[in-house]
């Protein structure tokens, strides 16, 4: 399961990066992860262990004005990216499984215990199906279930970073 959950990883940084390379050049760089807090040791009340990134994935996080990080907590996979400023460059997790060849089904919206609100969608491609749920949330209160709503929030000055965006894919 494990190697599965890592090639789902693999895949949705690939799919994403043709998207990236095309984008205009935002001037990553180190001044991007000033602020970093250091990544998350647990999550959702259990501890996280991280992942290796592929070479595809270290090079997508080079040009990404933030920094990306992968983990498992033994049952689920969990991306997390660190965004120092508002971009493009940041893609719905479920766009990048479309271009892979997934076919997505859009959940209602998920309301955690803690009162976090998630989008969230099922993922499936010649018999393998995720579950995959994601929101972006910065330690200034903001908190946005996608993608789309926190960048125009985000571009139009009315969210503050730096943000964290949290990907988690379970299989079922």
């Amino acid at each position: 399961m494990r190697h599965k959950l890592f090639y789902f990883g693999a895949c949705l940084l690939a799919a994403c990066a043709p998207w990236l390379y095309a984008a205009p050049k935002s001037g990553g760089g180190p001044s991007a992860a000033a602020g970093f807090p250091g990544w998350p040791t647990h999550f959702e009340g259990r501890p996280l262990t991280r992942l290796p990134l592929s070479e595809r994935e270290e090079r997508f996080g080079e040009e990404f004005p933030g920094l990306v990080a992968r983990f498992t907590d033994g049952r689920r996979e969990v991306i997390v990216r660190f965004i120092g400023e508002a971009t493009r460059k940041l893609h719905p997790t479920a766009d990048c499984l479309t271009a892979i060849g997934y076919s997505v089904r859009p959940l209602p919206l998920h309301v955690a215990e803690d009162g976090a609100r998630w989008s969230g969608f099922t993922a499936e491609r010649r018999g393998e199906r995720l579950l995959v749920r994601e929101r972006i949330h910065s330690e200034a209160g903001g908190s946005w279930p996608d993608i789309p709503a926190w960048y125009w929030s985000a571009a139009a000055g009315g969210a503050r970073g730096p943000w964290w965006a949290v990907t988690v894919a379970e299989r079922q």
